[in-house]
C-alpha cells in the first residue's frame, strides 16, 4: 500500500479549526443582525474572532507556500481545475479581507477594537461616519459571498468524495486513508 497525496498536517489542522470558526462567524453575524438584545454579547464574541481567523489565514498562507498542496486529479477536467483555484483564490481572499474590512468599519466608527481586558487594537482609518456606513455595507454583502464560497466549496467537497472518489476528499481529511489493490480503504 502507498499512501495518497495529502496535505500536511498543519494545513489539515488550519482547515478545519478555520472551517469551524468560519461557520460561527457567520451565525453569529447572522444572529448579530437578528438580535438586538444580545448584540453586544456576540460583537465582543465577533471581533476577536474575526482577527483570530484574520492570523490564521496569513499562518495558512505561509503554510501553503512553504508546502504547496497535492496536484488535482489529470482526468479532473480544465474548466474544474480553474475554478477549483478561482474558489480558493477567493476563499483566501475573503478570509484576509473580511476581517480587515470588520476592523476599518469600526476604526471609522471611532469604536475599539477589544481583544481581551486592556488589549485594544489601533484604529486603521480615520473616524468617517461615510466610510464606516460604506464598509458596513460592503462587509454584509462579503459575508454572503463567504457563504455561497463556503457552500460552493462544500458542494464540490461532496462531488469528490462521493462522486468522483478521485482522492481530492481523502487529501485533506482528518482521517488517513490509503490506496490498495481494490481501492482506497479507511486506515483502522
Amino acid at each position: 500500500m502507498s499512501d495518497l497525496p495529502r496535505f500536511n498536517l498543519p494545513a489539515r489542522v488550519l482547515h478545519w479549526s478555520m472551517a469551524a470558526l468560519i461557520l460561527v462567524m457567520l451565525l453569529i453575524g447572522v444572529a448579530m443582525v437578528a438580535s438586538l438584545a444580545d448584540y453586544h454579547v456576540l460583537v465582543a464574541v465577533h471581533r476577536p474572532l474575526g482577527l483570530l481567523i484574520l492570523l490564521l489565514a496569513v499562518v495558512r498562507l505561509a503554510n501553503r507556500w512553504r508546502h504547496p498542496p497535492p496536484t488535482l486529479p489529470a482526468d479532473l477536467p480544465a474548466w474544474q481545475q480553474r475554478a477549483a483555484h478561482a474558489s480558493h483564490v477567493a476563499l483566501y481572499g475573503l478570509m484576509l479581507a473580511m476581517p480587515l474590512l470588520g476592523w476599518a468599519m469600526l476604526s471609522a466608527a471611532r469604536d475599539p477594537v477589544t481583544l481581551a481586558g486592556p488589549f485594544v487594537l489601533p484604529p486603521i482609518l480615520p473616524h468617517s461616519p461615510l466610510a464606516y456606513a460604506w464598509l458596513r455595507a460592503l462587509h454584509g454583502v462579503l459575508a454572503y459571498a463567504l457563504f455561497c464560497l463556503v457552500l460552493a466549496h462544500l458542494g464540490a467537497a461532496l462531488l469528490h468524495a462521493l462522486i468522483r472518489r478521485d482522492g481530492v476528499f481523502a487529501s485533506m481529511a482528518p482521517w488517513r486513508r490509503r490506496r490498495s489493490a481494490t481501492g482506497l480503504q479507511a486506515d483502522a
